[in-house]
């Protein structure tokens, strides 16, 4: 413990250090005890052997606060705070302020009953705002610092002080007032019989049932309340002899010091380890694919707050090959006195007319209806040299509104698609028109900030196509070459929601009339690209510009019980990243691109012209969760043929792919995935796969833990989700007649890409 003036440390009650290097319990040094601390990894079967973080602190150690299940408890009989003053004192460094609570307060300390009004509780909202909330003998009271807030990634020393005698309340922020207000004098304070909080509100609103908002992210060191309020010069006192150690300067922190990391979920056995993944937490869909300088970057939706949908950020990821991703640090979030106070969602990312990165994204703002509207932020490598595009300055206003008088859906903003012919910039969003459906609204612009409508790019017939929905999000459109005959082909990609949309990756091939802004289908009825049910949503793409490729990145729903999302800290992954293309046949093709292979660790099995019998005997000594496999089959006879993946060696556990070569389908038959019963993955998923009686069956596999792509002859994809329970349901068989002939079967041990 650090020496005190004699007339502050006897007025000490309760201080946490965090001085220890693991445990359940934190020491707290007046009393001599230990509390509690809460977390969700110390019982978790989703990660055994893991335990609450301490970083580096102000001094020594700090405690991390992962956001939603961190918190400190001392039950109310053990502490009774001060009636006629009192002041609380901590260094907070927030990794990330929330953002779906509204006007409740992200507690650092309290012990209060809101209702009754009494008690205190020390927070934040979620613009970083301070609050200083407590119930006095003459009334609640709650005190703001409006004109100061916290800054994300930092130490901040944060004061709150009650001095009864003088009838005020006060914030003060590293050692200066911050707010007071006046309050009557000699009013007591109201202690509330519920437990002291530390990082958690005690009146927590709840979503999903099983998350409790109001809760702190980021680290927390040198916790302090004393009987009475301390002077200005006291506080400024206490501030600079923490900084003593450092010259008289606040710590700078190292982003691993605060961030959510990676190797803390390597023991989740159903967690990807070569598909691409947020360090934790959740994501949405992958987006705004961009190369610059010899790198490829795309960027996440992210809630770095916890695995839980709300609070979107924009996470980083930048790799040299389209496989191997780096962490970077959040690259844009939702911001006070910004375009995106109430969410940053997704968006793409493009060059400005000087060749300086640009990310164009949906601003969430509350203060309009319609409540989504077009952002624009620039990367700072200019000015600062940063080639991992770390940083970024947002457009002071929207550069899109939603066009009025236009018979818009309300709720259908979003999503912004950008490109550039000739001297012209293009724009879509996607949206949809009230009694239509989806669809996708073109803009254009001479210089990126001033756009003037075109209208709707194409509207599909919704009483013929219900499925598509009452909005489109995502949409793309990109040049797909040309066809057999040598005409110029486009794709168009969307993704519907509203009440009946199938929420899959949709498209049609066309033609893109630039002239009246508008695209005309080749086929009205639009197709699918992957045939699994919701694990293949969320698509942005590109033209790779090294190799001219056309590329799609997705997001690869999970598809587990909310509480085990909670109990294993992280929620989706992304899809491989996959290379489309016009076929001889003028028929779309899909395939992983051909960077995976150099994921292959090793060959298990390379065996042509056999039997199915013959290579279910070689694959008995074969197993694993990491695998590539690929198979191609005569196609001789009617019937069904295929493969049995996550076998135990019982078969009470398989997960069963198949071809049925009778009415040309391909299915996942997962009645027999696991043996949990909360479990979801259950039933058969597939659809139309259309090959020739004469074409050989070639089915290529990617497992990943609880991750399942196949890909059928480079025609269609299927994306699904396993998750056994058996250490052993890592085997894999044939499955047809025997007597079928194998013409070839490979399989590779794959490796992680971190």
């Amino acid at each position: 413990m650090r020496v005190r003036d004699y007339a502050i440390s006897k007025d000490l009650i309760a201080q946490w250090s965090f001085e220890e290097t693991d445990g359940k319990t934190t020491y707290e040094k007046v009393q001599k005890r230990d509390d509690s601390i809460h977390y969700i990894f110390h019982d978790a079967a989703f990660q055994p052997n893991r335990s609450i973080k301490r970083r580096k602190g102000i001094r020594g150690n700090a405690l991390w606060f992962d956001g939603y299940s961190t918190f400190i408890q001392r039950e109310k009989e053990s502490f009774l705070p001060p009636t006629k003053g009192m002041t609380l004192s901590m260094w907070v460094a927030p990794y990330s302020f929330g953002g779906i609570e509204g006007e409740s307060v992200t507690a650092l300390i309290n012990q209060h009953d809101r209702m009754r009004e009494i008690g205190f509780i020390l927070g934040f909202y979620k613009t970083g705002t301070l609050s200083f909330q407590l119930g006095l003998t003459s009334g609640w009271v709650d005190l703001s610092t409006e004109g100061v807030t916290l800054p994300k990634n930092e130490w901040t020393y944060v004061v709150a002080t009650f001095d009864s005698s003088e009838g005020i309340i006060a914030i003060y922020v590293n050692g200066k007032l911050a707010s007071k207000q006046q309050v009557e004098k000699d009013s007591r304070f109201l202690p509330a019989d519920v437990d002291l909080l530390i990082g958690k509100n005690n009146h927590s609103k709840m979503i999903e049932r099983t998350f409790s908002l109001g809760m702190f992210s980021g680290l927390m060191d040198e916790v302090c309340i004393y009987e009475r309020a301390l002077t200005s010069e006291e506080i400024r006192e206490e501030f600079r002899s923490y900084l003593t150690v450092n010259g008289g300067e606040i710590p700078s922190l190292k982003h691993e010091d605060i961030a959510i990391h990676r190797e803390d979920f390597s023991n989740d056995k159903h967690r990807p380890q070569y598909h691409l993944t947020p360090p934790g937490h959740w994501m949405n869909e992958p987006h705004a694919p961009l190369y610059y300088e010899g790198k490829y970057h795309l960027f996440y939706q992210h809630n770095p707050q916890g695995p839980y949908w709300g609070n979107i950020h924009w996470g980083h990821w930048v790799s040299e090959d389209l496989i191997h991703w780096k962490d970077i640090p959040i690259s844009l979030s939702p911001e006070k006195n910004q375009v995106d106070p109430d969410g940053t969602w997704s968006g793409c990312a493009h060059f400005d007319e000087e060749g300086v990165p640009v990310l164009f994204f949906t601003a969430g703002n509350n203060h309009y209806l319609p409540n989504q509207m077009i952002g624009l932020a620039r990367s700072k490598v200019n000015s600062d040299g940063d080639l991992e595009l770390k940083h970024w300055e947002k457009h002071l206003e929207p550069i899109l509104f939603q066009p009025k008088d236009c018979n818009l859906d309300d709720d259908g903003f979003r999503d912004p698609f950008v490109w550039k012919e000739g001297k012209v910039w293009y724009q879509l969003v996607g949206s949809g028109i009230n009694g239509q459906g989806g669809t996708a609204l073109l803009f254009e612009s001479e210089n990126l900030i001033d756009w003037s409508y075109r209208g709707p790019l194409y509207i599909s017939d919704n009483i013929k196509y219900p499925y598509l929905g009452r909005v489109w999000e995502l949409p793309i459109l990109l040049p797909l070459g040309k066809d057999s005959k040598g005409n110029d082909k486009h794709i168009f990609i969307i993704s519907p929601i509203g009440d009946e949309a199938d929420v899959e990756v949709f498209y049609w091939i066309g033609k893109w009339d630039c002239e009246n802004g508008v695209f005309i289908p080749d086929v009205e009825e639009p197709k699918l690209i992957d045939i699994g049910d919701f694990h293949f949503t969320g698509p942005s793409a590109m033209i790779d510009p090294k190799t001219g490729r056309l590329i799609l990145f997705t997001i690869a729903q999970g598809e587990r019980p909310i509480e085990y999302e909670y109990a294993s800290g992280w929620a989706h992954n992304g899809g491989l990243p996959v290379e489309l293309f016009l076929g001889k046949d003028d028929r779309l093709k899909c395939k992983p691109i051909d960077e995976v292979k150099t994921l292959r660790k090793r060959t298990l099995l390379d065996v042509e012209k056999v039997t199915i019998a013959e290579v279910n005997q070689s694959l008995m000594d074969i197993s694993g969760d990491m695998l590539e496999i690929e198979a191609t089959f005569q196609q001789r006879e009617q019937g069904c043929i295929g493969m049995y993946i996550r076998q135990s060696q019982g078969r009470d556990e398989e997960t069963l792919l198949y071809y049925n070569q009778s009415t040309s389908e391909f299915f996942v038959d997962r009645s027999k995935t696991t043996l949990d019963p909360k479990e979801k993955t259950r039933g058969v998923q597939g659809g139309e796969v259309d090959l020739s009686s004469a074409e050989p069956l070639k089915i290529r596999v990617f497992l990943d833990k609880s991750m399942v792509e196949t890909y059928i002859n480079d025609m269609k994809s299927l994306t699904t989700r396993v998750y056994p329970t058996r250490e052993d349901s890592k085997g894999i068989s044939l499955f047809g007649n025997d007597e079928v002939i194998v013409e070839s079967i490979r399989v590779w041990e794959l490796r992680g890409i971190h």
